[in-house]
């Protein structure tokens, strides 16, 4: 059985970050191991999150843990500080492919541009990665250019995250460019590569990066090439979010199982 690696923050209403990547790695037969960088919470009063880092020691502790025993590829979510990237980049193995899911706090890109957590992703990271899955805001912020606004942006900024050292670069277009239909690119060095899909209709889309990244990682680790893994992990989302389902009154999350019918399994029947 193949293994797989997250080390990224702990989503306790369990639809992002390493709760979302452990589903994911279970519906596609491989066996998840984790290392929590940060804990995000929801306050049930008024739905706001809040994020607290874990302590270097025990992020070192537990990455020591992980990697006790072989692991077929990695992938990283939230990383929450200069001080956490710097560790996770010096301590991770540099033979297994790596899937950098390049989580960026906050709303806005020219604020994020110069941070410091963002130039550590750029400088330590990311020249690491086989793979790496912003998002159009993301992107926008690594690539240094702003808020991207139209395709040709996107593979801009694709290109010049590519000069930072990943190897394969998928932008997440998602539906702020068109409400109607929603773009992946994938950019593999030498062509861009693009994946327009209908947008789904649904406020229940939580956690669906996490689960892209989650997928592709998974897929690689059990011998997929990029470019299938990419087009499985498009399918594999899609499904999660036609099924999403709504958790608490502020928050509705994908639906891991959905590609696999996992609602389905194990269902008890007096005929059993």
């Amino acid at each position: 059985m193949k293994k797989v690696a997250t080390i990224a923050g702990s989503d306790a209403t369990g639809g992002g970050g390493l709760e979302a990547d452990l589903k994911t790695f279970q519906e596609f037969g491989t066996f998840g191991l984790a290392a929590i960088t940060s804990i995000v919470t929801l306050d049930p009063e008024n739905g706001a999150h809040h994020l607290r880092s874990l302590p270097s020691n025990l992020i070192q502790e537990q990455i020591a843990s992980v990697f006790a025993g072989p692991i077929d590829a990695i992938k990283t979510g939230l990383l929450p500080s200069q001080e956490i990237i710097g560790l996770v980049s010096d301590l991770i193995p540099k033979n297994i492919p790596l899937i950098v899911d390049p989580v960026i706090g906050g709303k806005g890109t020219q604020d994020f541009i110069k941070n410091e957590q963002v130039q550590a992703l750029r400088e330590k990271l990311l020249p690491m990665a086989l793979v790496t899955t912003p998002n159009l805001r993301e992107a926008g912020i690594l690539s240094e250019m702003g808020e991207l606004t139209s395709e040709k942006q996107m593979e801009q900024a694709a290109i010049k995250i590519a000069l930072l050292g990943a190897k394969h670069i998928v932008i997440k277009g998602g539906a702020r460019l068109d409400s109607k239909q929603t773009l992946d690119l994938y950019y593999d060095g030498l062509n861009v590569h693009r994946y327009p899909h209908p947008v789904i209709d649904t406020p229940y889309n939580h956690g669906a990066g996490c689960t892209f990244a989650a997928a592709i990682t998974a897929a690689i680790a059990k011998g997929y090439p990029i470019e299938r893994a990419i087009k499985l992990a498009i399918d594999f989302v899609q499904a999660a979010i036609a099924m999403g389902e709504q958790i608490n009154p502020y928050v509705g999350h994908v639906w891991h199982g959905a590609y696999t019918h996992g609602e389905k399994r194990l269902e008890y029947s007096d005929e059993q």
